[in-house]
């Protein structure tokens, strides 16, 4: 089967070879569809000219089959709306969120989609607090994301223990037949309450995690949490 890998860009130049790299190095059937949000360090140029001279232009050793896509938005939207357009661009079997900042390590995308290819999920969540090697990092980010989730549980009547996680599988149907709205980080709570709704099975394993500090380059903050509870109190409204 084929896996596409979303790549969302974001002003991402001094990790973005290097995620090229490590993901192409994994051994599986893959595509990498990366999408530039209107990048302005040079990630968008460095892009262009990976769209032309291929993973050579990354310094990367391709593993397994592999192709890429790049597409450029025309203006600046955020997570969700890049993702939004990666999922359409992509022809895979299977689809899979990569951020681009080596947070989250690919070596670990086999064991993310295992449970599809076993038949046994159609959604498989990476949950960074199941007991796998992190970076200990911000007290009041992981007290946050454990509310959130605990609120997306309420909602969707499930029992994950890392909602705002990015290492989110889909089986491709799944993915068409959900309507992503949400351009920002608001992307986590409402594709999880949608595939919930839809009842799909769900499944989740234990990642690693190597998380940024803002001053690495971290992006996310507390307006994307308030956004995010708004968006859970919308799909609780809508139930």
């Amino acid at each position: 089967m084929l896996v596409s890998v979303i790549i969302p860009v974001y002003n991402e130049i001094p990790t973005l070879a290097e995620i090229i790299r490590r993901v192409s190095a994994v051994d599986f059937p893959k595509e990498l569809v990366l999408v530039d949000d209107c990048s302005r360090d040079g990630s968008r140029e460095f892009l262009h000219r990976l769209a032309s001279e291929g993973l050579s232009a990354a310094g990367a050793s391709p593993a397994n089959r592999n192709e890429i896509r790049v597409v450029f938005q025309e203006k600046n939207q955020g997570k969700g709306a890049a993702l939004r357009r990666g999922f359409a661009e992509a022809t895979g079997d299977i689809l899979i969120v990569q951020d681009a900042d080596l947070e989250y390590d690919p070596r670990d995308i086999p064991r993310v989609i295992q449970p599809i290819l076993d038949g046994e999920a159609d959604v498989v969540f990476g949950s960074r607090f199941t007991g796998t090697p992190r970076r200990v990092l911000y007290f009041w980010h992981s007290v946050l994301n454990q509310f959130l989730t605990t609120l997306s549980n309420m909602v969707s009547n499930l029992n994950l223990t890392d909602m705002e996680t990015c290492y989110k599988a889909f089986r491709a149907e799944v993915i068409r037949s959900v309507q992503v709205e949400e351009n920002r980080f608001g992307f986590e709570p409402e594709i999880t309450a949608k595939v919930a709704r839809g009842g799909w099975r769900i499944f989740e394993v234990p990642i690693s995690y190597h998380g940024r500090t803002f001053e690495e380059g971290k992006k996310i903050g507390w307006k994307d949490g308030v956004r995010a509870l708004y968006v859970i109190g919308k799909y609780a409204l809508k139930r």
